[in-house]
């Protein structure tokens, strides 16, 4: 019998740090991080998004996410791939965690963003969500590179990524809103990475990694 799993296995990926459950984004999810993400994500005079999504009325809120999770699922392809992570803590979902490449196979560099609701920031959780993307990306992808990037003023971002051993890659500037602001690029490798002192345990990975074919 076919399954969706069958036919799109990135939905079987699991990623499971000790707080924390790390999963394909799928439609019925949407309506807990559409909730999530209405119950606040940042200070109303420091949007970290270059695009403003968060700043949307509620009834247009919603369906500028799941547009936005369709397109990543539509567009995805082993040449230029962008999985969205549901983060899930004690049950509750709390936010989004993506990890992406383009021409993997060549460059063997994935990016990552994030967003977590307001409530359970300044618990570390930035940090373990990150980690569980790069301790997949560098043990089970193969990468050899992984970049990030953040406003220059967005210490929080910068801080979760110093903590993990991230170097500054360079600055330019980037039109954010109706504003710009200056981004600061950071770059981590297997060298460089401040690993945990817990171990990711990943699911699903085989299917995933041959849909993607990355071997």
């Amino acid at each position: 019998m076919t399954t969706m799993s069958s036919i799109w296995p990135l939905f079987d990926l699991t990623l499971t740090t000790p707080r924390l459950e790390l999963r394909p984004i799928t439609d019925q999810d949407i309506p807990a991080a559409v909730d999530a993400a209405r119950s606040g994500i940042h200070q109303p005079d420091r949007n970290p998004f270059s695009t403003p999504w968060t700043e949307l009325p509620d009834d247009e809120l919603g369906p500028n996410m799941a547009r936005w999770y369709w397109r990543c699922r539509a567009e995805c392809t082993p040449e230029n791939w962008t999985l969205l992570l549901g983060i899930w803590h004690d049950g509750q979902f709390i936010g989004c965690q993506d990890v992406g490449a383009k021409d993997f196979a060549a460059r063997k560099t994935v990016s990552t963003g994030s967003w977590l609701k307001q409530s359970v920031q300044g618990r570390g959780l930035g940090k373990e969500m990150r980690a569980a993307v790069v301790l997949w990306a560098f043990d089970w992808l193969g990468a050899e590179v992984a970049e990030s990037e953040a406003a220059a003023w967005n210490e929080a971002s910068l801080g979760v990524s110093r903590s993990l051993g991230y170097e500054l890659n360079g600055t330019t500037r980037k039109a954010w809103g109706t504003k710009v602001e200056t981004l600061q690029h950071v770059r981590l490798t297997p060298d460089t990475f401040k690993r945990p002192d817990w171990e990711l345990k990943v699911e699903g990975h085989e299917a995933a990694a041959k849909f993607l074919k990355v071997t």
